[in-house]
């Protein structure tokens, strides 16, 4: 490497820095900062060592301009405390690294028409090269979503499916297997636990719960309204205890079903002798309560991964059109569950 003067104190390393300190062309220098293949390895070699000794940091903003991309996807969300969000966005992070892209995270206060706007103005101004809406509930100040025009997006848990591209879990197919599991263990019907009433995921559970006991010729229960909390499961718990004639209980979530079981074991009712709980989301935690949960297994993996795929279709001018894609759920069934009347004398 050829000695090159050193630069001044307090002004960044430019890349004519490194171009004199590496002996090269500023040209070859950008070739080896955006990985061309056109150059001699041992000119990159000396040229990263340049860089290295002068803390040269490439510009990636000026060269996503130059490339028209941005290698980053934006997430627009309402809350991280509930376990379908935290593990989405977790599943969305994993999946856009694995295709080299980085995320920004963009909590709204509120779920309003002018929040989403607003987060997408933010984005904007951070440069993303497309964006994933987490809606999770209904929207306070609009009957429908609408989103700027020419935005590469994929929603999530939403009911947009006829006008955007929406990757959302089967709930309602959870919740059909998880009352299919209760009567065909001889319960005469299941009572229901339900997440907030402005919730996409509670509502389609609970209509999906209703039809179910409906199709069977079966009474339907009054439901028992939770917020996603354990808390909230308790106090339904403790309202369900003392109905005799509940033998059956899905929960709309693993969490609502913890509450459940501490309130069952405090009204002296035994999960599953007197009482049989299954829950929804299968958390990792589920197979450790006591006892463990027979619970609805939602993929959020697979949930992430689609919405990452959808989006990086769309930038690479591969659009779909609007429409759902549902992911399948699965029955995990553990010791929460049995027939009527199986307590042990």
């Amino acid at each position: 490497m050829t000695a090159g003067r050193t630069r001044r104190p307090g002004r960044g390393v430019s890349m004519a820095d490194v171009a004199r300190l590496a002996g090269v062309s500023s040209q070859t220098v950008s070739r080896v900062s955006t990985g061309h293949p056109g150059v001699v390895e041992s000119t990159r070699q000396q040229v990263l060592a340049a860089m290295r000794q002068l803390g040269y940091r490439p510009n990636s903003a000026a060269r996503a301009l130059k490339r028209g991309e941005f290698r980053t996807l934006g997430v627009i969300l309402f809350t991280l405390a509930t376990t379908g969000n935290s593990r989405t966005v977790e599943a969305i992070a994993g999946y856009a690294a694995k295709e080299g892209y980085a995320i920004t995270l963009i909590p709204v206060a509120a779920p309003t028409q002018d929040g989403v706007l607003g987060a997408f103005s933010r984005l904007g101004e951070l440069a993303v090269d497309g964006i994933i809406v987490i809606m999770e509930v209904h929207l306070l100040d609009a009957a429908n979503l609408n989103l700027p025009p020419g935005v590469q997006v994929v929603v999530v848990d939403s009911d947009a499916g006829d006008r955007y591209p929406v990757v959302d879990t089967d709930q309602a197919d959870g919740a059909r297997q998880a009352v299919r599991h209760l009567l065909e263990l001889g319960h005469e019907t299941v009572w229901h636990v339900t997440g907030p009433a402005e919730s996409f995921a509670s509502e389609r559970r609970t209509q999906a719960w209703r039809r179910t006991l409906l199709e069977a010729g079966r009474a339907v229960p009054p439901v028992q309204r939770g917020d996603w909390t354990a808390d909230s499961g308790y106090r339904a718990g403790l309202a369900l205890a003392a109905e005799p004639e509940c033998t059956a209980v899905f929960a709309a979530n693993d969490q609502m079903a913890l509450g459940l079981l501490r309130a069952f074991h405090e009204r002296g009712r035994t999960v599953p002798g007197d009482v049989s709980i299954v829950g929804f989301d299968d958390i990792p935690d589920s197979s450790s309560f006591i006892p463990p949960l027979t619970t609805v297994h939602q993929d959020f993996a697979e949930v992430g991964r689609r919405c990452v795929q959808g989006l990086l279709r769309q930038i690479r001018n591969e659009p779909e059109g609007p429409g759902t894609v549902l992911v399948p759920t699965r029955m995990v069934v553990r010791a929460s569950t049995a027939p009527p009347g199986s307590r042990r004398g």
